[in-house]
């Protein structure tokens, strides 16, 4: 192709442009005989017969890459002029500098076509409106987007098989340093790392990131931090820097690559950044550096952490103690799939697994009666209680003991820390030239500052060692924790709300790791507490169903019931019987002389009862008769009598409840009636 054929006169009144470009930063510093070539195309501009003024120079887009036109300024400011018609060429010292991608490079050669604009580099000079023109320019951007993905798939599979072995060098968090030899070691500096195992400590005891940030602020501890040149800076610990810090596997000693993944969001069209879980790891490779936690103790914080969010699933977070009747919420698990179980208030308290259902569509595991779930582990954890509760204490004492030393410990090594900094600082301003005050001033102030930090460390360290607690258990103490069990269940039933359920909740979970929960039949639960060290309590409890067929003993109760009534026997004295053997109504802890009516009215065996008036004992008191006297309803009397508020039983003889026929018992039911006792005893 003759170049003088291809510049037209049309094109020279038109502006010449030089397109300069580096792909990296590091390139941009270290390349300098590619800049220096490519600036050299000014001349090439004018030799192809270009004034001087009329070339534009655009090299806005250093240190980015071709393969896109994301964040290329310069790039976009060229194609916007060849779309106005203003370029009559555009000069590259390669069509690789232009694009390497073949969507955006012939974009370029369509508007440089339908502008009649050349394309030139240092082989020759190109017209996109031409056959010829437009086949070589087209070769060449193939060229150089196979070129581009031929380097990015062997730096890729360099970088991947570096990853593979742990022998990628990635960014160390704060308490690891990568020494010239490639080894990496602990932070020499002894304060970072007896930091980095407090803030572990004090996670692992807090359970909850923002409750380890009161920890720190209330101790008046900073955290280490280091900037992008390697230095330690100490922090304000954040939920944020606390986070990042815990959940950095290379703190267990492990080298971790492909935690995260990007995803283009289907809104907003940006590319966000989710964190995957372990499993999803790209590579892993255990024991890679100097461990602050073991893996064990790593899973535990994480899983931990996790937890501790609420998921968009109601009732499935664990986490803290929350309002709710339900105690075993965030700890019950399900016995058949082993998820997490939900809570589920509507028809009252039940615990609810449908963590299938969720993710594959299944039917739900099962769906238990809460009540009386909880009241079994309650009543474990109170014996439970009784029997640890001495060691408890102390445990919770020597751990105090041992945070305090932790506390002073680290104040010391800030003291250390500060005085050095403030030696230094006065050595900087002693050895400056004091003609020259503007850096004088500066030294001055950054001692000033150094002996101030210093003064306040020296200040808080002298009130701690001097207000140091003494955590020894008194003997009156000693006698006062024997009687917590027995005090216990009072305080938890105690109807002026001292125990709130988020701390039942709480205290549960003081002994208890988890509850796990299965379903043998519908009225019974399997029940397994699995308590914090291992051991574990298992039984299985009776809960409430819908009907009485629905009962494990239902065959059982209703031929006893046919025939003890056969007998002659009332439905009481049938309802006492079978509660004493251990049966109970669908609904209630006991069996309910109307449960007995019903199954001995299904069987037809009927009670003929001539009585046209209340029956009158001498020196007690009926139902009726009592009722009438205090002005109250029977239904009132009955219902007391079966939640136990009225502790009377019936009379074998007289086959009904008597009272004793005085003031005293009137007087008593009065006080009952008002709210003054608790229950009446007859």
């Amino acid at each position: 192709m003759n170049i003088s054929d291809s510049i037209q006169d049309r094109h020279l009144r038109r502006l010449a442009v030089v397109y300069i470009r580096q792909s990296s930063p590091n390139q941009v510093l270290n390349n300098q005989e590619s800049r220096r070539l490519q600036y050299a195309l000014c001349e090439r501009a004018k030799q192809l017969g270009w004034h001087e003024e009329d070339i534009l120079v655009i090299d806005v887009d250093l240190g980015h890459t071709a393969a896109t036109t994301e964040g290329r300024v310069g790039f976009q400011e060229l194609v916007a002029r060849v779309a106005l018609g203003e370029i009559g060429i555009v000069i590259a010292y390669d069509a690789t500098r232009l694009a390497r991608n073949c969507a955006h490079w012939y974009q370029l050669l369509d508007l440089c076509g339908r502008t009649d604009c050349l394309i030139a580099d240092r082989d020759g000079v190109y017209d996109p409106t031409s056959i010829n023109g437009r086949l070589l320019l087209g070769l060449k951007g193939q060229i150089s987007e196979l070129e581009l993905y031929t380097i990015r798939a062997r730096l890729t599979a360099g970088l991947l098989g570096k990853a593979e072995r742990g022998e990628l060098a990635l960014a160390l968090p704060t308490g690891l340093v990568r020494l010239e030899s490639e080894q990496v070691v602990k932070h020499p500096d002894r304060e970072v790392r007896e930091r980095i195992d407090l803030i572990f400590d004090v996670v692992l005891q807090e359970k909850s990131l923002a409750q380890t940030v009161r920890w720190f602020v209330s101790n008046n501890l900073k955290i280490p931090r280091r900037d992008g040149r390697g230095t330690i800076h100490w922090k304000q610990p954040t939920v944020a820097n606390l986070g990042s810090t815990v959940k950095n596997p290379a703190y267990a000693g492990a080298f971790a690559y492909g935690r995260t993944r990007w995803k283009t969001s289907e809104n907003t069209g940006k590319k966000q950044q989710t964190h995957l879980p372990v499993a999803q790891w790209r590579f892993l490779v255990r024991d890679k550096y100097p461990a602050y936690i073991s893996w064990e103790i790593y899973e535990k914080i994480r899983n931990m952490l996790r937890e501790n969010y609420a998921e968009y699933d109601r009732n499935r977070t664990r986490g803290i103690p929350r309002e709710g009747k339900a105690l075993l919420h965030g700890i019950a698990f399900c016995g058949d799939c082993g998820h997490k179980m939900c809570v589920q208030y509507k028809g009252g308290t039940q615990y609810l697994c449908n963590a299938l259902r969720q993710q594959r569509g299944t039917p739900i595991c099962q769906r238990l009666p809460g009540d009386a779930v909880d009241n079994q582990v309650v009543a474990w954890f109170f014996e439970a209680l009784s029997v640890a509760q001495i060691d408890a204490a102390a445990e919770v004492l020597g751990r105090a003991d041992r945070e305090r030393d932790r506390v002073l410990a680290a104040r010391r090594r800030e003291v250390d820390r500060l005085r050095y900094q403030s030696q230094l600082a006065e050595r900087q301003f002693m050895h400056s030239d004091p003609e020259n005050r503007l850096v004088t001033d500066e030294l001055e102030r950054r001692w000033e500052d150094a002996l101030r930090d210093l003064r306040s460390a020296e200040q808080s360290l002298e009130h701690d060692q001097r207000h140091v607690p003494t955590y020894a258990i008194p003997a009156e103490l000693l006698a006062a924790l024997k009687n917590v069990g027995p005090r216990l269940p009072e305080l938890w039933n105690d109807r002026d709300k001292l125990l709130r359920t988020p701390q039942k909740k709480a205290l549960l979970r003081s002994l208890i790791e988890k509850v796990v929960l299965h379903r043998l039949a519908a009225d019974r639960v399997h029940v397994r507490v699995v308590w914090h060290g291992g051991a574990t309590t298992s039984a299985a409890v009776r809960v409430t169903v819908g009907s009485f067929s629905l009962l494990s003993d239902a065959k059982e109760m209703e031929a006893l019931i046919v025939s003890m009534a056969r007998e002659g026997l009332t439905d009481a004295a049938i309802a006492e019987r079978l509660t004493e053997l251990g049966h109970r109504s669908p609904q209630g802890a006991v069996v309910l002389p109307s449960t007995v009516r019903n199954i001995r009215l299904s069987h037809r065996i009927l009670r003929v009862v001539h009585q046209s008036h209340p029956r009158r004992v001498p020196g007690f008191l009926t139902i009726p008769q009592l009722a009438e006297k205090l002005g109250i309803s029977r239904n009132w009397i009955h219902d007391r009598i079966r939640n136990g508020t009225i502790k009377v039983k019936k009379d074998a003889s007289a086959s009904c409840y008597l009272f004793p026929d005085n003031p005293g018992t009137l007087d008593r039911f009065r006080q009952l009636i008002d709210g003054e006792i608790k229950y009446v005893g007859c």
